[in-house]
């Protein structure tokens, strides 16, 4: 099939397609013709996955590089590209979860923020955090032990009494004078120190503190900074999260590889505490773990993303390379560990640990989900093992703003990346079954093209609804999809609670499902996914259309200043309460169209 021979012998990338043209996977070689011959010669590549990449093998393109650290940028950059069916690629888009004080305002606050990248706003950044649920944790524990302001800045201004939070002790109102500059700051410090993992400072300022409060005979003062010491001792003794006593900032890495699967555990370390943990799943993994791994770094610490002073990982791998790559991109020294004994070879136990156990969560999670679809594939006489679902809704309300939605599910898990959105064109209002035919020929078109027709259909609907999706596949010629219908049936008062029906093709009668049905559990769960995703489809488009129509009848404002001010604003209410000044940093917004605008509000008072 290949003249295994004719392939170069020198370093470089290799990028193996199928039929179409299509990249199925990219990797990299000191010696491209002895890599390459490993996967064709028996027994010499033992991976899971391999027999299916052969089988789809048609061609073998090769790129020669004089080194292999420049192989290892060239193979991150082909695979960001190309996005290979067996490479492991991790999205750019993910959002970074911090916390934030602003010191150099008057009167600091701590926030929750999220960027994608570097952080633009000004101010102390904290974390990132692994999940946004580990920063409201530390939040609220922040809000409990430092009673700062928590109030906008424009609320801050207005503010004429205190709030709730000064009554139960959650803020000592700057806003009204009820503390002095001097005290608000020593607060602040507190919660920098504390954030930065400077417990016994914090303790020793605030008994301090309390002291001095109690010598002035502030005896409240001093009791709220003695629950405060008492906390910070408490929630310090009960965490223990120290990793490492040097206070450095690590990422240490753990792995489990079962077959094609595997799981990759990041535990945090940041101030020497170790703070959480993220974890990647990655199905039909080709790379063996050492490759995994080192492209997992490649794609993982980009220049937008915090690199730590040392990463630990579970396996010897060429780290040279690599941290002259990270070098390079962030300006930022890092040095890649294979501990061999002592704390960092416990901690990157831990994390090998943590991902054997994650592991095993995500293969019973599998085999559950996996016997839910064969004995949906069995109950409803499906032609197919269901592996790729997708299901269809309609939103409108009285026939107006009629939308489609379609939800994605793979192996029982929602695939967001193959969501869709149908605006309606050109059909009566109310007229779902047109709406619905439209929705579904525009999708499985372009599905049919692309040859990533899914498994099953499920339409929100009875009988009628069913019809139009056979009748759509009919048109389309298409006889390799399953089709199922899903109403609820308008139980009686004396009946209980509502049941679900299943309508299935060539089938007069419905099927009822028990209501302790697994089947019916995962059906349910994607059909009303279907109909939020509409719902808030249509609601956004519903909204739109209502501001814009509203903004049409002030005087002088057209399309371009429209567009510019719900840009800049989002909606009706939020142009009624901004400033004069905020409403003049709009793009085009002259001094005469805020006239315009706030006669307009008046007359709509």
């Amino acid at each position: 099939m290949f003249d295994l021979e004719s392939f170069p012998t020198s370093a470089g990338v290799y990028l193996m397609k199928d039929k179409h043209g299509h990249v199925l996977y990219i990797g990299k070689a000191k010696n491209l013709r002895t890599r390459i011959k490993q996967y064709f010669v028996e027994g010499r590549d033992t991976r899971a996955m391999i027999p299916f990449l052969i089988a789809k093998i048609v061609s073998i393109d090769t790129i020669v590089v004089p080194t292999e650290k420049q192989a290892l940028l060239l193979e991150n950059n082909l695979i960001k590209e190309h996005k290979p069916q067996y490479n492991i690629l991790l999205k750019d888009d993910k959002t970074f979860i911090s916390l934030m004080i602003n010191h150099k305002h008057k009167w600091p606050m701590i926030r929750i923020v999220r960027c994608t990248g570097k952080p633009t706003e000004k101010g102390l950044h904290f974390g990132p955090y692994p999940s946004a649920y580990s920063a409201r944790q530390v939040f609220e524990l922040m809000t409990r032990l430092f009673p700062l302001r928590q109030c906008s800045d424009q609320e801050l201004k207005r503010r004429s009494r205190p709030c709730i939070l000064y009554s139960i002790k959650r803020c000592i109102a700057p806003c009204v004078d009820k503390c002095t500059k001097q005290e608000y700051d020593t607060y602040v410090d507190s919660a920098i120190k504390f954030l930065k993992g400077q417990d016994k400072e914090v303790i020793k300022n605030l008994q301090k503190k309390m002291f001095d409060a109690a010598d002035n005979e502030a005896f409240e003062q001093a009791a709220i900074l003695r629950d405060i010491i008492a906390q910070v001792e408490q929630i310090t003794q009960a965490k223990q999260l120290i990793a490492h006593p040097s206070g450095k900032d690590i990422d240490i890495y753990g792995i489990h590889s079962e077959a094609s699967t595997s799981v990759l555990i990041k535990l945090l370390v940041r101030e020497g505490k170790l703070i959480g943990s993220e974890h990647f799943p990655f199905t039909n993994v080709l790379e063996s773990d050492e490759e995994l791994i080192i492209s997992f770094i490649l794609q993982h610490y980009n220049t937008e993303r915090f690199l730590p002073k040392e990463i630990l990982i579970p396996l010897p791998i060429e780290s040279i390379s690599i941290s002259e790559i990270l070098k390079e991109r962030t300006k930022q020294n890092c040095h890649l560990i294979h501990p061999q004994k002592g704390e960092k070879k416990k901690l990157v136990q831990l994390a090998n640990d943590n991902a054997k156990a994650a592991f095993e969560k995500e293969r019973d999670q599998r085999e559950n989900i996996e016997k839910t679809l064969l004995d949906m594939q069995e109950k409803l006489k499906l032609t197919r093992y269901p592996r790729t679902i997708q299901c269809f809704d309609i939103s409108n309300i009285s026939g107006t703003d009629t939308v489609g939605a379609m939800v994605s599910y793979c192996e029982g898990k929602k695939d967001k990346q193959h969501y869709r959105r149908f605006h309606i064109k050109d059909i009566k209002p109310g007229d779902d079954y047109k709406a619905m035919h439209q929705v579904l020929s525009r999708q499985l078109q372009r599905a049919k093209e692309e040859e990533n027709l899914p498994d099953l259909i499920i339409v929100d609907g009875g009988k009628g609804q069913l019809n139009i999706a056979l009748e759509v596949l009919r048109e389309l010629d298409i006889a390799s999809i399953d089709v199922i219908g899903l109403a609820k049936d308008q139980a009686r008062h004396d009946r209980g609670l509502t049941k679900e029906k299943v309508f299935l093709p060539e089938h007069s009668e419905p099927i009822m499902l028990s209501s302790r049905s697994q089947i019916l559990f995962l059906l349910q769960k994607i059909r009303d996914e279907a109909h939020r995703f509409a719902i808030t489809f249509h609601e956004k488009k519903r909204s739109k259309r209502t501001i814009t129509s509203s903004l049409e009848s002030v005087p002088g404002i057209g399309p371009a200043k429209r567009k510019n001010l719900l840009a800049y604003f989002g909606s009706i209410a939020k142009i009624k309460t901004a400033s004069d000044q905020e409403i003049l940093s709009v793009k085009g917004i002259s001094k005469k169209d805020l006239s315009s605008l706030i006669a307009f509000f008046k007359k709509k008072r």
